[in-house]
């Protein structure tokens, strides 16, 4: 995740360890800017194959560390340095300690209220993105790893070799949410198909299914939303334009 998140791309999975990251050194570093495009169920718009997992969540009172394995994720793992941003599960996070089989990330309070990091447990599949390159092209809306609020899956069905995928989201961002508009779910670039009752519906073709997280995803579970940010800017000048 690189500062001023503009678009993310396809690269991976990861997976929760049970086990700590061996650490190598610690560093701060910028935000991502991604098109929600998955690197190795990693997440911007679109996604890449990989498996990575979730080491494992160590809480703190104020915050925590989180630990993910690279198994499944050897290009990411290959080009990672210290410092670097990186989005999982759509949030931007910074690389605090690496190795060549995981890294982890310091999550601070905020991040555990806003993100579904609380609900994860060692093994679960997460989505990892790197940021945009300002050289790459734009294949999803602009996603910054943001995470507004917390969506709950409300159901995954099959339609022959397609799934459709129901999220609901919470009173206070439904406002964001417009029919064939774009949101991010877990990271990754979704268009919200048809929009009933705080329920987002989205079509999920089999690559989007078989490279990302979406199909390990099961009803009431908790998903990362970030909503379009050109709705946000919107809203806050049409606000100032009224004091």
């Amino acid at each position: 995740v690189v500062a001023g998140h503009d678009r993310r791309d396809p690269q991976g999975e990861a997976l929760l360890s049970e086990q700590g990251v061996a650490p190598v050194a610690r560093a701060v570093g910028p935000d991502l800017a991604g098109l929600g495009e998955v690197d190795d169920v990693l997440v911007v718009g679109v996604a890449g194959p990989g498996d990575v997992g979730l080491p494992g969540l160590e809480r703190r009172a104020d915050g925590g560390v989180l630990r993910v394995s690279l198994a499944g994720a050897r290009e990411i793992a290959a080009e990672m340095k210290l410092g670097d941003s990186i989005s999982v599960n759509g949030c931007c996070l910074t690389v605090a300690e690496f190795d060549a089989q995981a890294f982890s990330a310091d999550l601070s309070g905020e991040t555990l209220r806003r993100t579904s990091f609380g609900e994860k447990k060692a093994g679960d599949v997460v989505n990892l993105e790197r940021p945009l390159a300002a050289t790459a092209r734009l294949g999803g809306h602009f996603v910054q790893g943001h995470v507004d609020g917390i969506g709950r899956v409300a159901k995954l069905v099959p339609e022959g070799n397609n799934w459709w995928l129901s999220v609901s989201v919470p009173e206070e961002l439904r406002r964001y949410v417009a029919e064939k508009g774009s949101i991010a779910i877990d990271g990754v670039s979704l268009t919200v198909a048809r929009w009933h009752g705080g329920v987002a519906d989205f079509a999920i073709i089999p690559f989007t299914y078989q490279h990302t997280n979406i199909r390990a995803m099961a009803s009431s579970n908790a998903v990362n939303l970030e909503c379009d940010i050109l709705a946000k800017y919107v809203e806050s000048l049409l606000a100032a334009r009224t004091l």
